[in-house]
């Protein structure tokens, strides 16, 4: 009996029911074992976001201070 893995697209929540339709898009470490893959629905892969906003927030930031600190 084979067993067919289901995936939930990261852009729109809907389980993804075509194995053909699941692109990998990322893959997310995790805490305390070897992390996951982020699958996406082929015609949403565009509309993934892989960048938290608030790390952006938090490394735009930094990367200003440095280089005023460097000028």
């Amino acid at each position: 009996m084979s067993r067919t893995m289901l995936h939930v697209c990261r852009s729109c929540d809907g389980v993804i029911t075509d194995p053909d339709d699941a692109v990998l898009v990322a893959h997310e470490l995790g805490n305390s074992g070897p992390g996951w893959d982020v699958y996406a629905h082929r015609d949403h892969v565009d509309d993934v976001e892989l960048i938290d906003p608030d790390l952006l927030r938090i490394m735009t930031r930094i990367w200003a201070a440095k280089a005023q600190h460097e000028a």
